[in-house]
């Protein structure tokens, strides 16, 4: 098996070790020319999806490839359609990280509306602005959650007793499980904009809801809101953003992903103070990632042992089995 990026939970490894199978890494972020190399090299049967994209060039080079395996929920980095051609199938492994991915977005929450970035710069600078401060009560705010999966619904639990008003935005969800999170349902993404104070992405990238904040949805929220995005990056028009944050109609906002990654030199998010930037790290904590290489891992393992994975693991349908 090939892990595009350094790291693999010790207990993933030990995994495929007992089924028979070597792990080799590539470097962090490798770019089509490494990925080729590296497939060539060792042939693998199957591709742990990290860092980087996973295209064509790199598909085809895999003449032993049968399965790739995203190292997490969202598959917008591997050419889904590529690997079907070849025959190649892709799956999840979603909701091992739904914990640490909530938690870190409700961090963000925490960052943006109580402004921790500039307090804390100012504090270091030996400024005391506790004249001119005037903060916000979380309580009481309404919280928009786009996407009602497994980390929408983590961050629903988290925030649940702090008295915020969780609404949800996800038309493919049945009506019981936004309300098993406790949620009102938006029937449109327009309306959910509309009502929150605060909106958090948690939906994966396709081609439909690519800049699925831009600055004609912005413009929707009210004045003085906030955005969090730990999902994908691709979800948000970052130069729509960075002008509603400039004129003050967004208060802030917290992202943990971003359009281009890892981005070329540095964004010009970064200037504002209303803003807070990790480097896609919200699920990579050593429980989740325990987690989700055990899944990942696993997944492999079992296919191509001829078991049956749950299809909501399965990224694309191959017009038939490999093993026929």
């Amino acid at each position: 098996m090939l892990v595009t990026g350094p790291y693999l939970a010790d207990q993933a490894r030990q995994l495929a070790e007992d089924a028979g199978y070597a792990i080799f890494h590539t470097p962090p972020y490798p770019t089509t020319e490494v990925l080729v190399e590296y497939i060539q090299r060792h042939d693998p049967v199957g591709i742990v999806s990290r860092m980087g994209q996973l295209g064509a060039e790199a598909m085809a080079a895999g003449q032993s490839l049968k399965i790739v395996s995203k190292h997490g929920a969202g598959v917008d980095n591997i050419d889904i359609d590529a690997a079907t051609q070849q025959g190649v199938q892709v799956i999840r492994a979603a909701g091992g990280n739904a914990i640490s991915v909530a938690e870190h977005a409700v961090a963000l929450i925490f960052a943006i509306v109580k402004r921790l970035r500039p307090l804390d710069t100012g504090m270091r600078a030996g400024r005391w602005e506790k004249a001119e401060f005037l903060g916000r009560e979380l309580s009481g705010m309404r919280l928009g959650l786009v996407g009602a999966g497994a980390i929408a619904a983590a961050v629903a639990k988290i925030v649940k007793e702090m008295g915020l008003e969780i609404s949800v935005y996800d038309p493919y969800a049945p009506a019981e499980a936004i309300e098993a999170l406790g949620a009102r349902r938006a029937d449109r993404i327009e309306d959910l904009l509309g009502q929150s104070d605060i909106v958090s992405l948690h939906c994966p990238l396709t081609k439909d809801n690519a800049h699925l904040l831009n600055a004609e949805t912005l413009a929707l929220m009210p004045p003085n809101s906030y955005i969090v995005n730990t999902s994908r990056g691709g979800l948000i028009d970052e130069k729509a953003l960075l002008a509603a944050l400039e004129s003050g109609h967004i208060a802030g906002a917290g992202l943990d992903t971003f359009e281009q990654e890892p981005p070329v030199g540095t964004s010009p998010l970064a200037n504002s103070d209303r803003v807070i930037l990790t480097p896609h790290v919200a699920g990579v904590t050593e429980e989740g990632g325990t987690r989700v290489g055990v899944l990942a891992v696993g997944g492999i393992v079992d296919f191509l042992a001829g078991k049956a994975l749950p299809k909501a693991r399965l990224a694309n349908e191959l017009p038939e089995s490999i093993f026929s």
